[in-house]
């Protein structure tokens, strides 16, 4: 059978760093493998969903190029793809369950069960107390017929065997051991008439032929319950595999990271930029901090996975073809945001001029006015190693506008040419050289210094406050270049009158 995988998401709120690795190893095993790489919406729970989180995830997936086979948009032959539009299939599959004594009907409210709780801080719903509460197994048949009748609402449980060692195979944790008696009567159909996660999510899995699971090891305690669903359905043989991803820690390695983590320490945790449409907060994404997409995805694949190599520049191709579940370690990944800002940088490093100019170019217009693109091509190539994230660009300002006020800590620097140099002299010198290269304006400017009695350093460091504002930024030659030289004689003169 072709390797099936899905990516299931809940549209409870923006896609978190963790649900986005998620889908990145299910998409590079689903292409390392020739299969098909799902979408699935888990709505089920009604209560909890988000206005516009359906969107979100799939503009992050797409922001991150992992393309889908099937899903929402693009359909397939095991639509639909959103669990509410597939409400209907689920009531047979909770009735077969009840017929087959695999599942019972309980009768408890919430507020019984919550006195439940409140009697027993370790009450379970199970084999041990289930004789004693209000279900069927409990209630004789006409107690269950007339409250049936007098439309009660009811849930559906399954039915956990008694005393039983439930064995998992996981691809990352080899063997793992759950007994009977640490698993839940987990609810699987609602009074809603929708069934639970438990319940959709095999039937979905099963009926959408799903050969692997791969998933935050969150879910590792609900696979029991999800081992049991597929024997008592009669499915065992068709059964996925399951793969349990470790958790994304905090930088400190102390626990889970959330939100609050990126908010207190100044980074993303959101692939985009999200708004909350019920408290209008805001959240930054890596998109919008100026991350390129290939590099997000770089970094993420490292979260939890080793290539066994000491290459750590991937294509996405080479991603693919390096990928194995078996790589995945057990133990939850420390995030590094000092190492993302690393791929980030080195990522933009490999991009050419060209195609970093249109990546910037909406950045720059904003900012600084509509530049030509073969000037910002050029202007790019000469800070291109001092980014880190695209938005730092608007650091770069000198590239675009000239300084009208140098500062004084600037100016305080090269004071001493005041004397010594004349900037008609300098233009006379300059101006035949209009259109040389860099390597010839270079030995000309050593020249004229010589030729003035002007210390080289001391004339570049003029040159450079000039046409930068202040002591740091690209050689001069190629800023020349770029500038062209009406516009550095005008911005030399300026400095030159600010001294």
């Amino acid at each position: 059978m072709s390797v099936r995988v899905r990516f299931a998401p809940s549209p409870t709120g923006p896609l978190h760093l963790g649900g986005v690795r998620t889908a990145l190893y299910n998409y590079l095993f689903a292409k390392k493998n020739g299969g098909a790489f799902i979408l699935r919406i888990e709505d089920t729970d009604q209560n909890r969903f988000v206005p516009g989180a359906e969107k979100y995830i799939m503009d992050a997936l797409a922001w991150c190029g992992m393309t889908l086979n099937e899903g929402i948009n693009e359909g397939g032959n095991y639509g639909p793809y959103r669990q509410s539009d597939r409400k209907h299939l689920y009531k047979q599959f909770a009735d077969k369950l009840l017929e087959s004594g695999h599942a019972y009907i309980a009768f408890d409210t919430a507020d019984e069960l919550e006195a439940q709780r409140k009697a027993n801080p370790n009450f379970s719903y199970n084999a041990a107390i289930r004789g004693s509460l209000k279900n069927s197994l409990s209630l004789s048949n006409d107690e269950v017929k007339k409250r049936l009748e007098n439309d009660e609402p009811f849930v559906v449980r399954i039915k956990v065997p008694e005393d039983e060692e439930i064995r998992i195979h996981d691809i990352i944790r080899g063997a793992v051991f759950f007994h009977s008696s640490q698993v839940d009567d987990k609810v699987i159909f609602k009074s809603d008439g929708m069934p639970t996660y438990h319940l959709a999510n095999i039937v979905d899995d099963h009926l959408m032929k799903i050969t692997h699971v791969i998933r935050g090891e969150e879910w590792l305690p609900s696979t029991p319950i999800h081992v049991l669903l597929y024997r008592f359905l009669g499915w065992e043989s068709t059964m996925p595999q399951f793969a349990h991803l470790p958790l994304i820690l905090k930088p400190d390695g102390n626990g889970k990271l959330s939100k609050r983590d990126g908010d207190r320490l100044g980074f993303p945790v959101f692939p985009l930029n999200w708004t909350s449409p019920e408290t209008g907060e805001e959240s930054s994404g890596f998109k919008e901090r100026g991350f390129l997409p290939e590099s997000f995805v770089n970094m993420l694949a490292f979260l939890g996975w080793n290539p066994g190599t000491e290459q750590e520049l991937f294509t996405e191709q080479e991603l693919i073809d390096a990928f194995t579940i078996e790589n995945i370690g057990k133990s939850g990944a420390k995030f590094d945001f000092e190492k993302a800002k690393w791929f980030n940088a080195e990522y933009i490093k490999k991009l050419n001029n060209q195609d970093l100019a249109v990546l910037v170019n909406e950045i720059v217009t904003q900012k600084f006015g509509a530049q030509e693109i073969g000037y910002l091509t050029t202007a790019v190539g000469l800070i291109k190693e001092r980014l880190t994230f695209l938005n730092d660009i608007d650091q770069f300002g000198y590239l675009f506008q000239a300084t009208e006020k140098y500062g004084e800590t600037a100016l305080s620097k090269i004071n001493n040419i005041k004397d010594i140099f004349s900037v008609d002299a300098f233009e006379n010198f300059i101006q035949p050289l209009d259109n040389a290269e860099a390597v010839a304006l270079e030995s000309g400017l050593k020249e004229f210094a010589t030729t003035n009695n002007i210390k080289v350093g001391d004339m570049m460091k003029f040159l450079r406050v000039s046409l930068v504002g202040e002591l740091s930024g690209p050689t001069i030659p190629d800023l020349i270049v770029l500038l062209g030289i009406n516009e550095t004689v005008k911005r030399i003169r300026n400095c030159y009158n600010q001294l």
